[in-house]
């Protein structure tokens, strides 16, 4: 006999499609068959999810599959708050932390089809501070100048040498702190030594926040209100922002959760201040706010290289490129694995596992507060899953989730 769970545990795509119908733009919806995609398999899906829930591993999720532009699965699971219990919707909120990279990506490419600059410019023509850099020294080497200055497409590509926020030596030297101006962040950030030479190395790092401010100089606007204004509402994303400013959107923010000693979750606080107030630095690395049907329509856009309902964002080749691995052979080498790194700042699939059912040149990244999408072109399909977990990936969910979705997708 199925299991049978209580009401407040999930959210029937219809019922997500009722509540949304008026709430914003909308991503065309299909049953599951319309869209290449298998009923069985996806019920399968949701039962993971719920059994995550049941299990307490996780209070709740929110997952959308779309194929061929529409959605053919979109479920909510669990509560945004195990105080409260609130259930999940698809307009519940989630920090959606690393996922804010690739939308900051798309608003420095905007800039750059406009000729506000080139890809390797270097960062000192815009922000000053960056003639200071130096590089680390070997053991007790004095630091010294690097080999060449940090660009535009270092930042992009995680090659510049910087580091990132969670490092020991950041974390050590204050470097980033929500609290502080952008100014501060900026002069800590060129005071901390480079660990390599631009151009040398993939390492993940806080070059998207220096992306963030170059946005603000070359378009003039406030990072915040730039996106709102460029990308945001032209794409429908009405439930999109860096923090929740209102009661209502108040209402609909989840709670991030880890394993409460014992059995159980706790309450997990990863940031000093909450998501329901201006942060003094506002940030293009990580910050968003963000709801499973709103991130579809961004990956939407990037599957459709660049438009979504007669609005063109980027010029397909400009997609094409993003959306591509970037790295050097060098560093491609040094990085190893089966995965690339895109300016879209998104892992490419380069060399699928024979058992894997991705194609070659799937791309998607993660936020460490448990949100994850996958963009996989050669089966035009979007999966986003959106937790609120730490650590993200509690007993490899995103797998297991996706796992099932590419057996559900009908060839």
């Amino acid at each position: 006999m199925r299991r049978r769970h209580p009401r407040w545990l999930t959210a029937s795509f219809a019922g997500c499609l009722a509540v949304t119908v008026a709430a914003w733009p909308q991503t065309p919806r299909a049953h599951p068959e319309a869209a290449g995609l298998s009923p069985a398999r996806l019920h399968e899906a949701t039962e993971l999810l719920n059994r995550y829930v049941v299990e307490q591993r996780i209070a709740g999720a929110v997952a959308a599959v779309a194929r061929r532009g529409r959605i053919g699965y979109l479920e909510a699971v669990g509560v945004q708050d195990l105080q409260t219990r609130v259930p999940m919707t698809a307009r519940s909120l989630f920090r959606i932390y690393s996922m804010t990279k690739p939308v900051t990506a798309v608003a420095v490419m905007m800039l750059h089809e406009e000729g506000r600059f080139t890809l390797d410019d270097p960062v000192a023509m815009f922000i000053p501070e960056f003639r200071n850099v130096v590089v680390a020294g070997e053991q007790s080497a004095p630091p010294r100048a690097p080999a060449r200055p940090i660009t535009v497409r270092d930042l992009l590509l995680h090659t510049s040498g910087l580091n990132h926020r969670t490092s020991e030596i950041y974390r050590r030297e204050q470097v980033r702190i929500r609290t502080m101006t952008m100014a501060q962040f900026i002069a800590n950030l060129v005071r901390v030594p480079l660990m390599e030479d631009p151009g040398t190395r993939y390492r993940y790092s806080e070059s998207t926040t220096v992306l963030g401010r170059l946005v603000e100089i070359w378009s003039g606007k406030p990072f915040e209100v730039f996106l709102d204004e460029r990308i945001f509402r032209p794409l429908g994303m009405t439930d999109t922002m860096f923090w929740a400013a209102t009661p209502e959107q108040r209402a609909r923010l989840t709670t991030v959760y880890g394993p409460a000693p014992g059995v159980g979750l706790a309450k997990v606080d990863t940031e000093t201040l909450p998501f329901t107030e201006r942060p003094t630095l506002i940030e293009g690395a990580v910050g968003l706010l963000s709801t499973v049907p709103d991130y579809v329509r961004f990956c939407q856009m990037l599957l459709n290289k660049g438009e979504l309902d007669g609005v063109r964002m980027l010029s397909a080749k400009t997609v094409e490129s993003m959306t591509g691995n970037g790295l050097s052979e060098d560093v491609q080498r040094a990085r190893g694995g089966s995965m690339g790194w895109g300016l879209a700042n998104v892992n490419v699939l380069l060399n699928p596992a024979p058992n894997d059912r991705a194609s070659r040149g799937e791309y998607g990244w993660d936020g460490t507060a448990g949100t994850i999408f996958w963009i996989d072109p050669g089966k035009e399909t979007v999966t986003i899953l959106m937790t609120q977990s730490s650590p993200s990936n509690p007993d490899q969910i995103r797998q297991r989730f996706k796992a099932i979705v590419q057996r559900a997708i009908v060839e």
